[in-house]
């Protein structure tokens, strides 16, 4: 099963778990960032990241070229609370 496959299936478990007005509210959520244009300026799939180094919850450094040598690596952005 490919990635998006398995978000795919996530996400409707989810919904189908979640109180009904919490999914209108995400929903209405995402069409509002959709709708403000801010999409045209993000991240897309394929863009190239600059180099940069991050910490990990113990204190150990990680370059992004580092673990790309080793292979595929996946970026994840953290909004905060919501």
């Amino acid at each position: 099963m490919e990635l998006q496959q398995k978000l795919n299936a996530l996400k409707k478990g989810f919904e189908g778990q979640a109180p009904k007005e919490a999914v209108e509210i995400m929903h209405r959520a995402t069409d509002d960032l959709r709708d403000s244009g801010i999409l045209e300026q993000t991240v897309k799939v394929g863009d190239q990241a600059p180099d940069f180094s991050l910490r990990n919850a113990n204190g150990q450094e990680f370059r992004l070229q580092e673990l790309l040598a080793e292979g595929f690596v996946v970026l994840s952005f953290y909004r905060g609370k919501w």
